[in-house]
């Protein structure tokens, strides 16, 4: 058994694209040492701005022999179907064997392939794993690169270290050969560096100033710069994607520790930080009273003679420069209004079929306002939410904005607060777009939560009217992410918004189809929420009518859904639902449906609707009549009377609970029908002989069935 090594070096691979390289490199050496039936130990995948490196364990002197065989055409079939069986096998028709099968003569195709020096198939795969990588982006070099045909790259591929054990795995591609020779810092070391097998490649590269580990670079910088901070007072503010990008740029990092110039902390933190970290990869610091310091933390990619301080000093003067700017963006936009800013947004094109940010600003300000004013949800001054919705999408035409798209919102509440607007009206500015994501703060602030709440239900509302909906993985005006971020507010805030009301307040006109599409939406959005929280869909799906509709209000959706799955849970519930099912059963069967059945033959889709009609009046009732008199025309046995007795105990107790919107006080109602329903099965015979016992049995297991169906539509349960 051998160990194998392959380094393929190149000019600078973007940080972002390493990680998927290495996923990549092992993906497609798996791939050929599969389809060669050779079988891998640990494989170890490295990257740095110039090589990626993979060492696999294990690998056998010679792949093992493998004897094939191919079931062909019976003997007497077609010369044309023989010969393609011939070529599909690759196989002569003289070499071909002819076994029995099921008593028939059957040609069999046996290929016996020797096992091949895995230092072979190594130099037919490494090309193979070369050509068909997979990047981002790549490009073609040199003269070749006229061609089409030619090799592409992140960048210039420059050489290629492949070693089985000690020897070189002798393969070309691009004309770049393969050797046991690399090369190490670009500053630090000059001269080869040769490798003499998998064991030694990290230690002689460490020797050439490279760390070839990649998680041990991630680790320095955490570390070296978490030290280097506290050296000069002061807590490294953490972000790990910033460590994983230094680690991605650097050979050899070297946290160090600048000073700018302390009027820049004029600036907005936000700003600054975002100044360091998006243009320039540095990491900020915090004082001891948690304010952003006047610091920033470089990770150099060599150790210099005089400790980084010409480093640091380059630095220093890039950050200047874009911190200038930052604050030179900061005085011209304070220079006018929020409300003057907001006069642009007239021209900037929400959509083609919605109009201008302007037009949804609007549309925003007036739900808003009424959410606080006439929904109460959340309860505060509408005033103030009209007017920080109205200016909540000023700030998009700010040069700062402009400049830090990341910014918008925040910056909103901060141009606010410098023209003394409001406390609550610069948070709601500030903070409207939140929650952004699943672990995002969700606002509870009144003033803040309507507008976060108008701006998520102007747009979900507005493309749903002009049928623009999210399909698949596409989802271009991020309606799932407004869906999810209007559920945690409501959840969080406690909230009971009816959608079919909010459609009619923010079109000005019922709007019953576009409500109820919203709806269908939120609650498919939901079911995909609480179903993380161990809360099944179809609980979800069997708490979505309210009083024989489409319910309108999700929070008591899930509130019916939350008490369903915390009911069926338990012993009650789960006999209950088997109890209920059972009966559903048998009415389906019997094609059972009792007084209202044929009262829903006059044709109304609500068989009551007609039920203070004169003429309908008399035969409701000689229907009601009848099925009392069915009732009473013979003695219950004991355990069909206390089936009855718990129904008229039960059924109101639950209908009143539902009303109170106390679903566990509902759920705990039923539960008080399992015993009877049980019992009620164990002793009676419902297909009775006699056709008055019969029916109502029947209809008592239907009574049953609707007593369930006004907590929950149990038939839509699953299992």
């Amino acid at each position: 058994m051998s160990d194998f090594l392959l380094e393929l070096r190149s000019e600078e691979i973007p940080a972002r694209m390493q990680a998927g390289a290495r996923g990549e490199l092992e993906k497609l050496f798996r791939r050929e040492m599969d389809a060669a039936g050779v079988e891998c130990g640990e494989i170890t995948v490295w990257s740095t701005p110039r090589r990626l490196a993979l060492i696999a364990r294990g690998l056998p002197e010679v792949t093992k022999a493998v004897s094939e065989e191919l079931k062909g055409p019976p003997v007497g079939a077609p010369d044309q179907a023989l010969e393609g069986f011939c070529r599909k096998a690759g196989v002569e028709k003289g070499d071909l064997e002819t076994r029995d099968v099921k008593g028939r003569a059957t040609y069999f195709a046996v290929k016996n392939i020797p096992g091949r020096a895995t230092k072979d198939l190594l130099a037919e795969a490494i090309p193979a794993i070369i050509r068909d990588f997979s990047w981002p982006k790549s490009m073609r070099w040199g003269a070749a690169s006229i061609s089409t045909e030619s090799l592409r790259w992140v960048r210039p591929l420059s050489g290629i270290v492949a070693l089985l054990g000690d020897d070189v795995v002798e393969c070309e591609v691009h004309g770049v050969t393969s050797g046991s020779v690399t090369l190490g810092h670009r500053f630090h070391h000059s001269g080869d560096i040769t490798i003499g097998n998998a064991d030694d490649y990290a230690m002689k590269l460490r020797a050439g100033h490279v760390i070839v580990d990649h998680e041990e670079r991630q680790d320095l910088i955490r570390s070296g710069a978490a030290k280097v901070a506290s050296e000069a007072g002061l807590t490294l503010i953490e972000d790990e994607g910033l460590v994983i990008e230094n680690a991605g740029l650097t050979e050899w990092p070297v946290p160090l520790l600048g000073r700018f110039e302390e009027d820049f902390l004029e600036v907005p933190p936000e700003t600054i930080q975002l100044t360091a970290r998006v243009n320039q990869k540095y990491f900020v610091c915090e004082d001891a009273q948690g304010e952003l310091a006047n610091a920033f933390i470089c990770t150099a990619n060599i150790e210099a003679e005089d400790g980084g301080a010409r480093v640091v000093d380059g630095n220093r003067k890039v950050l200047a420069a874009r911190l200038s700017d930052a604050r030179f963006f900061w005085d011209v936009d304070r220079k006018k209004t929020l409300a003057e800013h907001a006069k642009g947004l007239e021209r900037i094109t929400f959509h083609e079929k919605l109009g201008t940010v302007a037009d949804k600003v609007d549309r925003v300000a007036k739900l808003a306002d009424w959410l606080v004013f006439d929904a109460k949800a959340p309860n505060g001054d509408h005033n103030l939410a009209r007017q920080a919705a109205k200016l909540s999408k000023a700030d998009l035409v700010t040069e700062m904005v402009g400049e830090f798209p990341e910014l918008q919102g925040l910056m909103g509440g901060y141009y606010a607060k410098a023209e003394s607007l409001p406390a609550e009206v610069a948070a709601a500015i500030r903070d409207h777009y939140k929650p952004v994501g699943a672990n995002d703060e969700v606002p509870t602030a009144p003033t803040t939560v309507a507008v976060s709440l108008a701006d998520k239900l102007d747009n979900l509302l507005s493309f749903f009217k002009i049928d623009i909906l999210p399909t698949g993985s596409k989802d271009p005006f991020a309606l799932r992410r407004a869906a999810l971020g209007y559920l945690r507010l409501v959840q969080a805030n406690d909230l009971r918004l009816s959608l079919d009301e909010v459609a009619h307040a923010w079109a000005s006109k019922p709007m019953p189809n576009l409500a109820e599409k919203l709806a269908d939406f939120l609650l498919d959005r939901l079911a995909v929420q609480l179903r993380d929280e161990g809360v099944r869909h179809d609980y979800v799906q069997a708490s979505r009518s309210w009083q024989g509709r489409p319910d309108q209000r999700i929070d008591r959706v899930e509130g019916r859904a939350r008490a369903l799955a915390a009911f069926l849970g338990t012993e009650d519930g789960a006999n209950l639902l088997a109890g209920y099912k059972r009966a559903a059963n048998i009415l389906k069967k019997e094609d059972w449906h009792g007084a209202e059945g044929e009262i829903a033959r006059t044709g109304e889709e609500d068989p009551l609707a007609l039920v203070d009609d004169p003429d309908m009046k008399a035969v409701i009732d000689a229907k009601m009549n009848e099925r009392h008199a069915r009732e009473l025309s013979y003695t219950p046995e004991p355990a069909e009377k206390a089936l009855m007795d718990a129904l008229a105990t039960s059924e109101p107790a639950a209908a009143q609970a539902i009303e109170a919107e106390d679903f566990s006080g509902a759920m705990a109602a039923l539960a008080s029908l399992r015993a009877p329903i049980d019992r009620f099965f164990d002793e009676v015979t419902v297909n009775a002989d006699e056709e008055n016992k019969r029916a109502h049995r029947l209809e008592l297991l239907a009574a049953f069935r609707a007593a369930v169906h006004k907590v929950a539509d149990f038939s839509r349960i699953e299992g």
